[in-house]
């Protein structure tokens, strides 16, 4: 079965309520901050959703959708948006991150989760790897997207990862950043070839690692050509801060 199957299963088993299935919360209980992106730095609460529709080889939370090495029933629970909402509403951090695995398989629910977090006065950054074109409800002020499409060399093949079509509807919408994960310079021609094909802006680049050795290794490597480009760079803080631990 592929990594979407359980996912349409499951999903449309729960249609008429707002259940989201979630790998894992936290920045209440031990704070955090976002590692990257635009909001690097910032403190911020994170909702991690299970599932994703590709299986990238690069990937560092394959427990949200690889069941050759995880268990689902325990890596992932069905959790109600008012629950989820009422836990990041006990907390003062404004900033409320969804990420994945890829929350847009669970949109039709994370419509509700969204609109109560706004309701509660955070704002929200989606993590999403830019495949599945964002709900309209989703397209609200307080909402942005950081859309990292995923390049050859991360792992999976472009002819799944690079949907025309979804990153068009991002770029319309007009509140979204594209961030790149890269390590080495021929990766940044292939960013720069799909952000002039896609009009893809503001691009981001990340240097790729789960350690800071790397992390710093790929920044040396990538940092002059970046720069020339005139693109943003941003490294993973919580890799250099917390060595990458989950959770964190």
């Amino acid at each position: 079965m592929t990594a979407l199957g359980p996912a349409i299963v499951e999903l449309s088993a729960s249609d008429a309520g707002t259940w989201l299935i979630i790998a894992e919360c936290f920045g209440v209980e031990t704070p955090t901050l976002q590692g990257e992106g635009p909001s690097c730095g910032h403190p911020a609460l994170f909702i991690r959703l299970s599932r994703c529709n590709l299986t990238c080889a690069r990937c560092d939370t394959t427990y949200t959708w690889d069941w050759s090495r995880f268990d689902p029933r325990t890596e992932s629970t069905k959790r109600p948006a008012a629950e989820l909402v009422a836990w990041a509403a006990s907390c003062p951090v404004e900033l409320v991150v969804i990420t994945g695995g890829e929350p847009l398989i669970q949109q039709r629910n994370l419509v509700a989760l969204v609109q109560g977090l706004l309701a509660a006065g955070k704002r929200v950054e989606v993590e999403t790897n830019g495949t599945i074109a964002p709900d309209p409800a989703l397209l609200v002020e307080g909402v942005r997207f950081n859309v990292s499409p995923k390049i050859q060399s991360f792992g999976v093949a472009e002819s799944r990862s690079i949907v025309p079509s979804a990153l068009e509807a991002f770029v319309v919408a007009g509140s979204a950043v594209f961030k790149f994960v890269a390590s080495s310079v021929s990766d940044l021609d292939r960013i720069a070839a799909l952000a002039a094909a896609h009009r893809l802006a503001p691009v981001w680049v990340m240097p790729e690692g789960t350690t800071a050795e790397a992390i710093i290794a790929a920044t040396r490597v990538l940092a002059d050509a970046v720069t020339a480009r005139h693109w943003h760079f941003t490294t993973r803080l919580h890799v250099l801060a917390f060595a990458d631990a989950r959770g964190r």
